[in-house]
């Protein structure tokens, strides 16, 4: 057997010919470009070190289907109707803002360090609510039953394709393209808002917040306002997460999932909101695309490993060579200094 052969035996590479699998690829990095979008919004932009993200997203996941399926029917609303699936999506938008407003008004006052600290531990007190409020949340079971509005959107995105020629379409298809539309239009509106007046009193915080405030400037307010914004759109990637994985319970959420997002965000670019997508895109085609490594002779909880050190390298290596990330633009990293 030649060295050819063997790696043919290791390692195949027949699952990359799925379309199938390049959808539900291609999903997570929209639901990740979402959620990143708002950490670049605190980040890239406005310097504020947001790792409370994941908490966020829970709360519109869980907003969402606490109001389908238990909200709606006791106020007489169908639980099936899309909807009733868009006032959860709404609740769960508006909720995370008032909490993202809840965490930064104390938060925000707090050294870099601290900041991030304060985040990370509200996201967790989230997390573990949901674990406990079993009445509420259902516990480690999670929630079920809330997808049914969703359909009317399946069934015309499928019909559309159908009249185009595309007589079998995937499945899950119509959540690839109601998230990448979403994704990209998100994107665009946050790029023409940083040529803002506010987007640029953004900035202007964070390259130098003392300046900020010598011109007449709240710098307080402006990063309450980065703060609030990013909370609605980590819980808008939240609704996305829960229509994907067809169910939510707390191990959805865990506070890796931010870590996640912060390398998407630094593969693509600090201060480039477009470079978020393409972080999102190379970051799950590698971690995922990895998942067909199960032929090399080691365990399930090896390659898990395996994937993540892969990644770090790829990152060490980012770091190394190109702080900047793929579109970031060195002089956004000095600023500030």
């Amino acid at each position: 057997m030649t060295a050819a052969d063997l790696l043919h035996t290791a390692i195949s590479f027949d699952a990359f010919s799925s379309l199938g699998v390049w959808i539900n690829i291609g999903i997570i990095a929209g639901i990740f470009t979402i959620f990143a979008l708002g950490l670049q919004l605190n980040v890239g932009f406005t310097g504020i070190f947001n790792f409370g993200q994941a908490g966020f997203m829970a709360i519109g996941a869980y907003t969402m289907a606490i109001f389908v399926t238990k909200t709606a029917p006791s106020i007489g609303l169908d639980p099936d109707s899309f909807l009733t699936l868009m006032l959860g999506l709404l609740a769960g938008i508006l909720l995370a803002m008032v909490f993202g407003l809840i965490v930064g008004m104390p938060s925000l006052r707090l050294r870099a360090d601290y900041l991030a600290i304060a985040t990370i531990a509200a996201a967790e007190a989230i997390r573990l609510t949901t674990v406990n409020a079993q009445d509420l949340t259902e516990g480690p079971q999670g929630i079920f039953g809330f997808l049914t509005g969703f359909d009317p959107i399946e069934d015309g995105i499928e019909s559309a394709v159908e009249t185009i020629g595309w007589t079998d379409p995937e499945s899950t298809f119509p959540l690839f393209l109601v998230v990448w539309v979403v994704a990209l239009t998100l994107t665009f509106v946050l790029w023409r808002l940083q040529k803002t007046p506010w987007g640029r009193v953004l900035r202007a915080v964070r390259e130098d917040e003392d300046a900020a405030r010598a011109l007449g400037k709240n710098a307080f307010s402006y990063k309450l306002q980065s703060l609030v914004v990013a909370a609605g759109i980590g819980a808008l990637a939240g609704f996305f997460l829960a229509i994907n994985l067809q169910f939510i319970n707390p191990d959805s959420f865990l506070p890796q999932f931010t870590f996640i997002g912060f390398a998407c965000m630094i593969l693509g670019g600090l201060g480039n909101y477009w470079g978020v997508a393409l972080g999102a895109i190379i970051f799950q085609s590698v971690f995922e695309g990895m998942r067909f490594l199960d032929d090399i002779g080691i365990s399930e909880t090896q390659l898990s490993a395996l994937r993540f050190i892969v990644l770090g390298i790829v990152l060490i290596a980012l770091m190394a060579f190109r702080p900047q990330g793929i579109l970031g633009k060195r002089e956004e990293m000095v600023l500030g200094e």
